[in-house]
């Protein structure tokens, strides 16, 4: 593991950066996910990086990463752990499962039956587990990087609703430009397991968390608390939205607002860090009869922006 970075933002940059190539923009978003303590949801196709991202992330916040690939006949147990009869001390013994790491990346996770993302769903809410009735915590940095195919659809169990409301986010990492698809083929050159991208750790331990808390400090005024309820309420009245922002989803909204504005390098929030994060905040999480970035854009055009000084 390289030497921590002094400056530890800037620091995870670089590391996912490097690994995740010209796509400074989607980097951006999952740091600011990440020090609002969301959750991340990647629509993606095969291919395009999302374990390298899961991966260079896990490395850079000096943590630990687990991998799960969601299938049909996944149980919550092989999430969430099980307790198994240990003959020598006539006690049963609790076996964690993957769920217990700082970065877990659920693949494919609209493969795997309701009850089963019920589990991983219920751990990212409390970030807690219950097996046989015993509670048991997980890191307090877990965080979750779930993937789905937007184009494969076969056999597949659609996230409903109000599990989508668990995540902070939904992205989309798309094709890399040619000059970065070039730079991968030439580094491939001569290994075995190919470009892996130069990750080191950005954080010391506990470092993460103090982010954390700084973020969620961030001050955010009245008047922009109140464009987002008048932009949540917007949402459930629009006339292409089958079901509007909850309650939760305008809490998140304000995280991720405090994180961009953090990142920023500001202590406050300004209108223009909450319609940036609008996007990927809202596509989570809008039951929407059409193309949610139209329904983003009219909500943003109508709802008057506040004044802010």
């Amino acid at each position: 593991m390289g030497v921590v970075a002094a400056d530890p933002i800037l620091g995870l940059r670089t590391s996912l950066n490097a690994a995740l190539r010209g796509k400074t923009d989607v980097v951006e978003r999952v740091i600011a996910c990440l020090l609002a303590r969301g959750h991340l949801l990647l629509e993606d196709k095969p291919g395009l990086g999302k374990t390298t991202l899961a991966k260079a992330l896990a490395t850079a916040v000096g943590g630990t990463f687990s991998r799960v690939q969601c299938t049909p006949d996944l149980l919550p147990g092989d999430i969430t752990g099980f307790s198994i009869f240990n003959q020598k001390t006539c006690e049963f013994e609790f076996q964690s499962g993957p769920v217990f790491a700082d970065v877990l990346l659920a693949d494919e996770i609209n493969r795997t039956t309701p009850r089963t993302q019920s589990a991983l769903l219920e751990a990212m809410a409390e970030r807690q587990v219950t097996v046989d009735n015993v509670r048991h915590p997980l890191m307090a940095t877990f965080f979750v990087i779930a993937t789905q195919n937007p184009v494969e659809h076969h056999g597949t169990y659609p996230l409903p609703e109000a599990q989508l409301d668990r995540f902070a986010m939904k992205l989309s990492i798309g094709y890399p430009a040619k000059q970065y698809e070039r730079e991968m083929l030439a580094e491939a050159v001569g290994t075995i397991d190919g470009p892996t991208g130069c990750c080191s750790s950005a954080f010391t331990s506990g470092s993460l968390i103090d982010l954390q808390q700084k973020v969620a400090a961030v001050a955010i005024a009245p008047s922009i608390q109140g464009y987002l309820i008048d932009l949540a309420q917007a949402t459930r009245n629009h006339p292409k939205v089958s079901l509007g922002l909850s309650p939760r989803g305008v809490l998140i909204w304000q995280r991720v607002s405090q994180a961009w504005a953090f990142l920023a390098g500001r202590p406050f929030v300004t209108p223009d860090d909450v319609r940036t994060v609008a996007g990927p905040v809202l596509s989570v999480r809008l039951g929407s009869d059409g193309d949610v970035a139209d329904v983003v854009r009219d909500l943003l055009s109508t709802i008057e922006v506040p004044v802010y000084s």
